[in-house]
């Protein structure tokens, strides 16, 4: 991907209105308010910018609004998503899978019931930035995260979707 590409990507979309920009970027992340925030920082000229813009936003929302991110992601090991982040946000959440979706039935099974333990305790979806990791990562990290305190693990689920943003929007630029 080349900077010029970047300019290119930014610059239509520092064209759009405010909520198209909005709805643009929305699977990215999942907040409606950090998809409105980020689309208000514009213009945006450079990957580094658009990052940081992000990061400010995100770190800016109230407890609900990365609620509502969190809930538009899938169960680790599934496929479904739901909230306004759509078809996009479901094509990456498979690709960012892909090794779980590769692992034994066994590794699924064990990720299934440490993702019902998890939700059970914290009342939310575990999120992580699974990129890149294997299903025996991905469990290892679930019960090591079991045991966080909620504010903690709160703070935890918090900064992976951060990671997984930055994931999404280098993506979102490239196409």
């Amino acid at each position: 991907m080349s900077g010029t590409s970047i300019s290119n990507s930014l610059a239509r979309w520092n064209r759009l209105s405010r909520a198209d920009a909005a709805k643009e970027i929305m699977p990215c992340c999942g907040s409606t308010a950090w998809a409105d925030g980020v689309a208000g920082c514009r213009p945006l000229p450079d990957e580094a910018t658009l990052l940081a813009a992000s990061d400010k936003t995100w770190r800016n929302l109230a407890e609900e609004d990365w609620m509502e991110a969190f809930r538009s992601h899938p169960r680790i090991g599934e496929s479904r998503v739901s909230g306004a982040a759509g078809v996009r946000s479901m094509a990456w959440s498979k690709q960012e899978q892909q090794n779980v979706t590769a692992a034994s039935n066994e590794s699924r099974n064990d990720l299934a019931e440490a993702n019902k333990n998890y939700e059970a305790r914290f009342n939310r979806t575990f999120i992580v930035c699974a990129t890149g990791k294997s299903a025996q990562e991905l469990l290892e990290i679930l019960r090591r995260r079991l045991r966080n305190d909620d504010e903690t693990e709160f703070r935890e689920a918090a900064e992976q979707q951060r990671l997984i943003t930055h994931i999404r929007l280098k993506k979102w630029l490239a196409q």
